[in-house]
């Protein structure tokens, strides 16, 4: 082996090792630069939040009990709550505040509904510049890779919580749910007046007018040919479904008939799986959105990326689920033991999201249902 020859053969690794280094060095600063970035603005919003020492709240109720926790990470600043309802109670109380000029709350924690209503009348501000925490603005760490926005903007409503809420239900001695496997088998003459429907469009009902393998094709033929009796009583069709007077129920009140299912009652759940069609995701209560003008900003700020946190998910999953029977947060990397079975997503599901600002509008299966009904609500 010549010297030559020897020398060559020494060089080559060392270039390509050379060459990686060098690699490394030019990547790296970046890299380096946007940790210390976010550190450093985090250290500073937590800072200048304690400083501000009050977070001005607006949920719906489960909202006290998970943020206590924060409330015990972050002693210096006092929450105050105003619990309600979200379209029926803090949704006005909001609108009529900002109207006069009067910015008292930060956060708005309640549901999508009430929040496209808030987001359309200007109140909002966008979240995503307020979002810093690497594990909270990591897609990867959310269904669908994906921070789960909702609104037409993609930056004014996150959806947290994203379960199944039932579609449809029967009565296990009635029915036999082998020979359903299609939504369209529902159009069976044999179930002619033998079916009842909740008759609240801003329910269930959005996930058949939107859906595009049933859409108004299959509500109109539904409401018109098969004698369905609609009903906005919920306890009502949980007691006419274990009585046997109608064997099927759809878009049924979820929280009535679980507790019925519970209870031992004749009831049977379709699941997610059942029908081709796949089934509904929901965030009922669980959907966070930041108040326009928010008089404590670094408070707000520090609250949401705690709430969209792993640890804040974690809290929001199971203390939610206490307090509202169900809650399956749209984190992944999150242990769902907590989450019961009926409500939690699966693999190999198709979920309809029904908070998509595309879903919103809830006039045209009203109005469609006026023109197709044959039997008055009851």
């Amino acid at each position: 082996m010549t010297l030559r020859f020897f020398v060559s053969k020494m060089v080559r690794p060392l270039r390509f090792l050379l060459a990686a280094q060098i690699f490394v060095i030019l990547i790296a600063p970046p890299a380096i630069a946007a940790s210390v970035d976010w550190r450093a603005e985090w250290e500073k919003t937590v800072s200048a939040a304690k400083a501000e020492g009050h977070l001005a709240v607006y949920a719906a109720r489960p909202y006290e009990t998970i943020f206590s926790e924060f409330q015990k990470k972050y002693p210096e600043i006092k929450v105050v709550y105003v619990l309600g309802r979200g379209a029926p109670d803090l949704l006005p109380r909001i609108l009529s505040e900002q109207r006069v000029g009067k910015h008292i709350g930060d956060l708005f924690l309640a549901g999508v509904t009430a929040g496209f209503t808030l987001n359309t009348a200007g109140t909002l501000a966008p979240m995503r510049p307020v979002l810093v925490l690497p594990d909270v603005v990591d897609g990867t760490k959310w269904w669908e890779r994906r921070l789960p926005f909702v609104d037409k903007e993609d930056q004014y409503i996150f959806a947290m919580n994203g379960m199944f809420r039932v579609e449809a239900v029967y009565n296990t001695k009635l029915v036999d749910p082998k020979e359903l496997k299609s939504y369209w088998d529902l159009l069976n003459p044999k179930w002619k007046g033998k079916i009842v429907v909740y008759r609240q469009p801003l329910s269930q009902l959005k996930f058949y007018y939107y859906h595009s393998d049933l859409g108004p094709e299959f509500l109109k033929r539904l409401f018109s040919e098969m004698d369905v009796t609609p009903s906005g009583d919920m306890r009502q069709i949980t007691d006419w479904l274990a009585l046997g007077k109608f064997p099927l129920a759809i878009a049924s009140p979820g929280t009535d008939i679980m507790a019925g299912e519970r209870q031992g009652l004749p009831i049977g759940i379709f699941q997610p799986d059942h029908f081709k069609e796949g089934t509904n995701l929901v965030a009922a209560s669980g959907s966070a959105a930041l108040l326009k003008n928010a008089p404590h900003p670094n408070a707000a700020k520090l609250a949401l990326n705690w709430l969209l946190s792993r640890e804040g998910q974690i809290v929001f999953q199971k203390n939610y689920a206490a307090a509202e029977g169900a809650a399956d947060s749209r984190r992944v990397d999150i242990p769902k033991d907590e989450v019961r079975s009926e409500y939690r997503r699966r693999n190999g599901v198709r979920y309809l999201d029904m908070e998509r600002h595309e879903f919103v509008d809830p006039k045209p299966i009203t109005d469609l249902m006026k023109k197709s009904l044959k039997t008055p609500a009851r």
